[in-house]
């Protein structure tokens, strides 16, 4: 995963001391770079904590000290406006039926670390471990506690859980962040399991065929939303994985700042994956103009490289608002249906 030096980055999101110049680990573990930007960092800090500490305040007033949350308007409201990060475990788990999963299965994860593993399985998830955020503190070999373990724990036990999938290159970067946020190896593994298996469903099997769709109707979807740029693609014959594959994969981590992230995972275990086509679909029309200028393939591939590296993005508030504007309305019933038809076509050109 390429390294990023923007003042939001992955090494360097919202929520740090903006003061402590000799701060070089942000509040998730990230290592901040040595051209590190504090003056946007403060600017952008300066707005963005008055924001949090309100957000804050209005969720200790909701929860209550409560450990059980209903869904409902209200606390989509509030979800859509952002976690706080000490609510974030919570919400996520209960919103997403994970937590419904965990007590229903106690033991569960424990039988699965117990049982006997498939070498091949072992070595390829051994052979990620590095390479997930080499940048990040907590999964350093030589950190107290590493993380490393608990990876490597996370994604064994999912590989056994759902053996269609396995592990595929992805899945370390984003069992590494629910780590960072949940701090629990087993509610790591039960969010991991809605994401798999309920919210995206056949993103990460053999055939990818839950992926190779979405990027389809992606392309459906701007064809209705943003013509022009679907024109461009297609006059440059620019197939739409080449360039959105990796922010579907990845569910945007790499691709966004680290806190414009963790606002989109709040909506996308809250409502599903509708957000993730939700935020491209921000991303492209936000930028159309400048897409339509390319003049080549390689000019595209540029330009949607580009565009995540924006201020547009940094601002993850003033983004996460937009996302639920800009784009225009965008039900389950036209995606099931964008999805049927893309899916059916995907596999008779297999066929």
């Amino acid at each position: 995963m390429e390294k990023r030096n923007r003042a939001t980055s992955r090494g360097r999101s919202i929520g740090g001391r903006a003061s402590d110049r000799v701060d070089r680990v942000d509040p998730y573990g990230f290592e901040r770079s040595k051209d590190f930007d504090y003056e946007s960092y403060e600017a952008l800090m300066s707005e963005y904590l008055v924001i949090l500490t309100r957000r804050a305040i209005k969720w200790s007033k909701l929860l209550k000290g409560q450990r059980k949350v209903q869904k409902n308007v209200k606390l989509k409201r509030y979800v859509r406006k952002g976690i706080p990060n000490e609510h974030r475990s919570l919400i996520w788990m209960a919103s997403s039926g994970a937590q419904e999963q965990l007590e229903r299965n106690p033991g569960y994860y424990q039988s699965l670390l117990a049982a006997q593993h498939d070498p091949k399985l072992v070595e390829t998830i051994r052979t990620d471990l590095n390479r997930t955020f080499p940048d990040n503190i907590h999964f350093h070999r030589t950190s107290n506690p590493c993380l490393q373990k608990a990876l490597y724990n996370v994604l064994l036990a999912s590989g056994y859980h759902n053996p269609t999938v396995g592990y595929c290159q992805g899945m370390n970067f984003i069992a590494g962040y629910l780590l960072i946020i949940t701090k629990d190896e087993e509610k790591s593994f039960w969010l991991m399991d809605a994401l798999l298996s309920r919210i995206l469903p056949d993103y990460y099997s053999p055939a990818m065929l839950g992926l190779k769709t979405d990027q389809e109707v992606l392309g459906e979807l701007v064809k209705m939303k943003v013509p022009r740029v679907w024109q461009t693609m297609v006059d440059h014959n620019v197939m739409w994985t080449l360039v959105v594959s990796r922010w579907f994969i990845c569910l945007y981590i790499d691709v966004l700042p680290v806190e414009t992230v963790l606002r989109i995972w709040d909506c996308l275990f809250y409502e599903g994956s509708k957000i993730l086509f939700r935020v491209a679909l921000t991303l492209i029309h936000h930028n159309q103009d400048l897409i339509q200028q390319a003049q080549s393939l390689p000019d595209i591939c540029q330009i949607f490289k580009q565009i995540t590296r924006d201020t547009f993005v940094d601002e993850c508030h003033t983004f996460m608002q937009k996302i639920f504007n800009e784009p225009g309305s965008l039900s389950m019933a036209t995606l099931t249906k964008l999805r049927a038809t893309s899916r059916s076509r995907i596999i008779a050109e297999k066929s």
